[in-house]
């Protein structure tokens, strides 16, 4: 704490986010990045950014990716008018929560949740009240309804537990809360989930938020959008305009563009992440691991006999990363990012020789 600084920042609980170790040689399987690689077209079109063009700004609109994510949503009745684009979803997100969330009631989301929903609660000094998941940590729309709130968002898979909740609920969410803004957070739903993008024409409230960084492998790039109303996207604009007219570079507009277009390289990494999911669940379920079900690419399990904190620690003495959280609700849990196929087995091999020697903690 310093004598120089703002009240405000003397309150904040800044996001921690996950570790990425300097080590080499590791098996990095906790924050959820995608073990293939970008699209060869995104990085072709970024190197050929790489040149003279440099010394010029990037377009403040960055109107060449808005049309690309328009033509893909184009059956959805979604125009350029729909698209917000922004330097990662978390910089769209705290767009969202400043344009968007600053009202009188306080907002709503679930207990377990993206733990920057608080920490922007708290910058943007945005009222705030969580509401329990259910017991097997699904989504209860009813808990959302009947109440006078400034807003709602969530996860859709939910992060950190990767279950999701289905479309017809989502709608039934956003339908019954028409006088407040829904965000719905889809950084994770190509891996297993109905976005709620084909909503957007029926419902002025609905704000769809995803990334470029899972399912597009381009998470070093920092791409984020967001798809909504033309009223939604005027605000965000306003306060982008407001805070950085050019978040996104050059490299990046043309990079995230080419990979939109990409179908084949999505479609291919997609299923192959899926497939190693499945796997990896069989494996974990095998060893005696309660796996919750996941529509993202990551898993989150627990062992009914062993501490996940000491069993993280002794993977990491294997150089192996997963995410470990101490919240009281999801102690006993890991979040496991989906790795090669290599990475899974390597993940499976060690959980089965610290279970078997490792004394059991319940």
């Amino acid at each position: 704490m310093s004598k120089f600084w703002s009240p405000i920042v003397s309150r904040l609980t800044p996001y921690t986010p996950g570790e990425q170790p300097k080590l080499s040689k590791l098996v990095k399987l906790n924050t959820n990045e995608n073990p293939y690689g970008p699209s060869p077209l995104a990085l072709a079109a970024i190197a050929a950014e790489a040149g003279d063009s440099l010394r010029l700004y990037p377009d403040p609109e960055a109107d060449m990716l808005k049309r690309a994510l328009a033509e893909q949503n184009a059956a959805h009745g979604i125009t350029r008018a729909n698209v917000f684009v922004g330097n990662g979803s978390d910089e769209v997100l705290a767009h969202a929560f400043q344009a968007l969330l600053q009202h009188e009631e306080p907002i709503l989301f679930p207990d377990i949740s993206y733990s920057f929903y608080p920490t922007y609660c708290g910058l943007y000094q945005v009222e705030h009240r969580t509401v329990p998941l259910a017991a097997d940590f699904s989504l209860r729309v009813d808990d959302y309804l009947g109440v006078a709130v400034g807003g709602i968002i969530f996860p859709n898979p939910n992060a950190p537990t990767g279950c999701l909740l289905p479309l017809a609920e989502v709608e039934r969410l956003v339908a019954g809360q028409p006088d407040c803004v829904v965000i719905v957070d889809e950084a994770y739903v190509d891996f297993g989930g109905d976005s709620a993008i084909p909503l957007v024409a029926r419902y002025p409230n609905l704000l769809v938020v995803q990334t470029l960084s899972k399912s597009r492998s381009l998470a070093g790039l920092r791409v984020g959008f967001a798809i909504g109303h033309p009223d939604l996207i005027t605000a965000l604009e306003r306060v982008k305009n407001s805070f950085n007219s050019y978040p996104l570079d050059r490299m990046a507009i043309a990079g995230a563009t080419a990979a939109i277009k990409d179908q084949a390289h999505f479609d291919k990494t997609r299923q192959a992440v899926i497939a190693s999911r499945e796997r990896m669940v069989t494996g974990l379920k095998t060893l005696g691991f309660e796996v919750l079900p996941s529509a993202a690419n990551f898993v989150f399990a627990r062992h009914p006999r062993h501490d996940a904190a000491k069993l993280a620690a002794s993977l990491r003495g294997d150089g192996i990363i997963v995410r470990h959280f101490s919240a009281a609700r999801i102690a006993q849990f890991l979040r496991i990012t989906v790795g090669t196929d290599e990475a899974c087995q390597a993940l499976l091999d060690a959980l089965q020789l610290h279970l078997k020697k490792l004394p059991a903690d319940f």
